[in-house]
């Protein structure tokens, strides 16, 4: 690392989760910022790797990567966007459709970020994903953190017949297997000179282009304390559909985008399963029902229901 950046004269941790760690770097040529993931979540170090040669305008830049260890050092960018705009309509609308355009120019690449590994989860596999993990809480311990109570678990077998229905209205709009960013918000981007750049792809996955709305539309919905009907959630959500319009009418993408983010929510379940995988008892004592919590969130409404609802 020295090397390219030279010798360090302060490092200091700016984050430490179970599933990550950053560290603040000072050096002569600057501030960098390096992060290390947790086992099954460092190929981000490969996906970002992959997004810089691919569309290196919409990503942070890399300044060194260690691929088997997964770790990443990125040079500093300044003010994270989320922290400069807060919640104004507009600029959430600039920041959707600045993701989903991201989404547009890596779709023909997927099968590249699949070799990097980002998991790919299609339409058609989401009801048999459903059912693989609802057979793999069931068989945890009663005591295990990670289990989901058992009267969810017959409500979510219950579900699985609407899961289909969602993935087939999905399936149907014949949309491209792309990057779902899968934890986007304000706090995950940056602007330099007018561009809009993302990072922190570690809960990455391959998914149809809507299930990346799911998050920011969560975090909007709750920071404005919004309806799912709330035209400001629309106008945000519209800014992203735009990017597809010539694939599908607005209507048609309007129309699945609910089930769509619904189906999102297994993407989180996934990434969740994954941090909680190599966690120990401490750790799994406060994390460790997450993926259960976004299983079961199946049984809620999304963020976003449909106009005429």
């Amino acid at each position: 690392m020295t090397e390219q950046v030279g010798e360090l004269t302060s490092l200091e941790p700016v984050k430490t989760r179970p599933w990550a760690t950053v560290w603040r770097a000072e050096t002569p040529n600057g501030v960098f910022f390096a992060k290390q993931n947790c086992a099954p979540q460092s190929f981000e170090a490969a996906l970002l790797t992959e997004l810089v040669s691919l569309v290196p305008d919409a990503v942070v830049p890399l300044a060194v990567t260690d691929l088997e260890r997964g770790l990443i050092l990125t040079p500093d960018q300044g003010p994270v966007f989320g922290s400069v705009v807060d919640q104004d309509i507009d600029a959430w609308s600039r920041m959707l459709a600045a993701a989903a355009q991201l989404q547009r120019d890596v779709a023909p690449y997927a099968d590249r970020l699949e070799r990097a590994g980002a998991v790919p989860l299609r339409p058609s596999e989401t009801a048999v994903y459903v059912g693989e993990r609802l057979g793999g809480f069931a068989a945890l311990a009663e005591d295990d953190p990670r289990r989901v109570p058992t009267e969810q678990l017959d409500a979510l077998r219950d579900l699985v017949p609407q899961v289909e229905r969602w993935a087939e209205q999905v399936g149907e709009l014949g949309l491209p297997l792309t990057l779902c960013h899968n934890d986007l918000h304000g706090n995950n981007v940056f602007d330099r000179d007018g561009q809009l750049r993302f990072f922190d792809f570690a809960d990455a996955m391959l998914m149809e282009p809507l299930a990346n709305l799911l998050i920011p539309l969560n975090v909007l919905k709750h920071g404005l304390d919004a309806e799912p009907d709330d035209p400001r959630l629309w106008k945000v959500a519209d800014a992203a559909l735009g990017v597809w319009t010539d694939m599908r009418p607005l209507s048609v993408l309007r129309e699945a985008l609910p089930a769509a983010l619904q189906l999102a929510k297994l993407a989180r379940a996934e990434s969740w399963i994954r941090c909680t995988a190599p966690m120990d008892d401490g750790e799994l004592a406060e994390w460790g029902d997450s993926g259960a919590y976004w299983l079961g969130a199946l049984l809620d409404p999304p963020p976003l229901r449909r106009l005429e609802d």
